[in-house]
């Protein structure tokens, strides 16, 4: 009995440890890293042709007389990448409900500061490459790539206040989201209205049965599918439908909690801690029903979301820098492209300079007009260092590099090399200046209190 007791406390230490590891920000920014470290290494080595040939390979699904085929890449940057836009808007329609963005006071100071970190990043590049070719890509510099910059923060532990980490979660999703507008409003082609039919008739399906009280994750994503297919044949960008898909998804538990309760405290009484599971067939229904009670307490977005950040943070955006990052560096002219061109410093500038400068100024202005408040334990030197960190651009910026620069090769090559300069240094500058506040925050004298009180004697 001792023995099972220690193999069972043992089985879920480690569930909880793998559990723990599936939800690390700081591993998920490794991989991701790692992978675009891959890309590059493997694009400038001997073996680079087998590189560009694994992007271009096709990949076709055939039904009947109907064939559908793209390219790896094109299946990682418009198919998967749409699990990936899915979860930012389940992000946001939770922040949206319960969130920082659920009241007004609490969310213009992240609003204020994404609208910043948009528009002074995309004003220098627009005035760098103002009348040059390269103009299309001043969505480029716009974005924040969540992961990443929520890691690295990660890598300072506790001695970041919590609401420091809030801030830069809700400016990074505030950030998307405002990214996913211009993917929308700019950067897609000719509107086909049959195909935006097909998506809106799968969309509704969705919403009404989340509205009755039934989810169904196979009916939902077969649904889904349809929500994309529809996109990607209307001429908006495909990927958008993970975030469209996102407002359907239920956001109540599908079933009163007071049900559960009942039909917990019916089954409670048959299971017993001395009793061997696997032999007692009516101890393991009942455990088999508490579960199902339980699961179903929790609303489908909480689910959806927890089940995708594993997959999108160990497979999806890892495959997509594997795609993405591998940009050839054939002498030191085309490195130095980066910091010479107009595309090349328009995109450094805008992420390493304007997105700090935007994000502090605005809000700065919100705070002082009145619009927003500085939560009571954060510094504007914690704000500032958080605004550099915006300033790692990384995934977001690559998926817009490949919608403005369609069929012009050396510059979205310019593009991208500039985006992985930019997020190292703001990535390393501002780990160094968040660690030097958090640091001197952490080791300041606490001055003894004196009692001012006078004393009184007895008469």
């Amino acid at each position: 009995m001792v023995a099972n007791r220690e193999r069972s406390a043992f089985v879920t230490k480690a569930l909880q440890s793998w559990k723990q590891f599936l939800h690390s920000q700081v591993i998920g920014s490794i991989v991701l890293l790692a992978c675009a470290a891959l890309a590059m290494i493997w694009a400038n080595s001997p073996w680079s042709e087998s590189y560009f040939h694994l992007l271009e390979t096709p990949l076709s699904f055939s039904l009947g007389s109907h064939a559908f085929s793209m390219s790896l890449h094109a299946w990682v940057n418009e198919g998967l990448m749409m699990a990936f836009f899915l979860m930012i808007g389940l992000e946001v329609k939770e922040q949206v409900l319960v969130g920082e963005l659920s009241s007004i006071k609490g969310a213009m100071l992240p609003i204020c500061a994404a609208l910043g970190g948009m528009i002074v990043p995309a004003m220098i590049y627009a005035l760098m490459n103002q009348g040059g070719e390269g103009i299309s890509g001043w969505g480029v510099p716009m974005s924040t790539d969540i992961a990443f910059a929520l890691g690295i923060l990660a890598l300072l532990g506790k001695r970041v206040p919590l609401s420091l980490k809030v801030f830069l979660a809700t400016l990074a999703i505030a950030d998307d989201l405002g990214a996913i507008l211009v993917i929308t409003l700019f950067y897609s082609g000719q509107i086909m209205v049959g195909g935006l039919i097909v998506a809106a008739l799968c969309w509704l399906v969705i919403f009404l049965l989340g509205r009755i009280g039934i989810y169904n994750p196979l009916l939902t994503l077969l649904l889904s599918i349809g929500v994309w297919l529809g996109f990607l044949s209307s001429g908006i960008h495909a990927t958008i439908a993970g975030v469209i898909v996102a407002i359907a998804i239920p956001a109540r538990p599908l079933i009163d909690p007071h049900v559960v309760l009942q039909s917990i405290k019916e089954h409670l009484p048959n299971t017993q801690a001395n009793h061997d599971v696997l032999r007692d067939k009516e101890q393991r229904e009942s455990l088999k029903e508490l579960n199902e009670a339980m699961s179903s307490v929790a609303p489908p977005l909480v689910q959806l979301e927890a089940n995708l950040q594993p997959l999108v943070t160990f497979i999806i955006m890892p495959l997509f820098a594997l795609f993405n990052a591998g940009v050839v560096i054939n002498n030191v002219g085309n490195l130095g492209s980066a910091f010479t061109s107009q595309v090349g410093l328009g995109v450094i500038l805008g992420l390493v300079i304007g997105k700090p400068l935007g994000i502090s100024l605005f809000s700065w202005l919100a705070v002082k007009i009145g619009l927003a408040r500085l939560p009571a334990d954060l510094r504007w030197a914690h704000l500032q260092g958080v605004s550099i960190l915006a300033g790692i651009g990384f995934t977001m910026s690559l998926f817009v590099t490949e919608l403005a620069f369609v069929g012009n090769h050396h510059l979205a090559e310019t593009a991208k090399l500039s985006i992985i300069v930019a997020s190292l240094t703001a990535g390393i500058i501002g780990y160094i200046v968040l660690s030097r506040v958090t640091h001197v925050q952490q080791t300041k004298p606490v001055l003894p209190t004196i009692n001012t009180t006078p004393i009184t004697q007895d008469a």
